[in-house]
């Protein structure tokens, strides 16, 4: 029996976080930068959100990654529109309506500066009248576009969103479009 491997991905913008390319789609796949057979996503990133993926040929270990009912938790840095006032922390904090179902506590954070990042291809939008400031939260469940669907239901957009945290595992050491194996 084959020793199970598991590796941490930073996976960069506008990749698909899938093997197989969709027909016509213009996208580069985990395929484009892993070689390694039997290794599969434990949970996804949308394609225009960037940061740490664990691909592992451990199914009890994909298993306990994705299954909502053990509340791993995960963190992400958000660059959002505008300074959110403490209502907006709160509420990120307590709880948000995302599509009718409120979300699980999470734990959020201004960040003090802006975290040292790789430019991203192709770059945010810029805008001069309206300032953007980075958030880190910590989200013990997953659903799709969870942190985008919740910054915006505070009134401050998601511009770019990066998972720096699974767990124990972060993306210390690598960079865009790296991967390395852990054990």
């Amino acid at each position: 029996m084959k020793k199970p491997r598991t590796l941490l991905f930073w996976k960069p913008y506008g990749v698909l976080c899938q093997f197989t390319p969709e027909p016509g789609a213009p996208h580069a796949t985990l395929a484009d930068f892993i070689n390694i057979p039997d290794v599969y996503p434990a949970g996804r990133l949308d394609h225009d959100s960037e940061g740490l993926v664990v691909l592992t040929s451990d199914g009890g270990l994909q298993h306990r990654l994705t299954d909502p009912r053990r509340g791993h938790p995960r963190t992400y840095w958000a660059q959002v529109e505008r300074v959110p006032d403490e209502a907006a922390l709160r509420a990120l904090r307590d709880g948000v309506l995302v599509q009718g179902v409120k979300t699980r506590p999470a734990e959020v954070r201004l960040l003090d500066q802006e975290p040292e990042l790789p430019s991203r291809t192709p770059p945010i939008r810029y805008r001069k009248n309206v300032p953007s400031v980075w958030l880190e939260l910590t989200l013990t469940e997953g659903r799709n576009r969870q942190v985008r669907r919740m910054t915006a239901a505070v009134g401050h957009p998601t511009l770019r969103l990066v998972r720096v945290r699974i767990g124990a595992w972060t993306l210390d050491g690598l960079a865009p479009a790296q991967w390395r194996e852990v054990i």
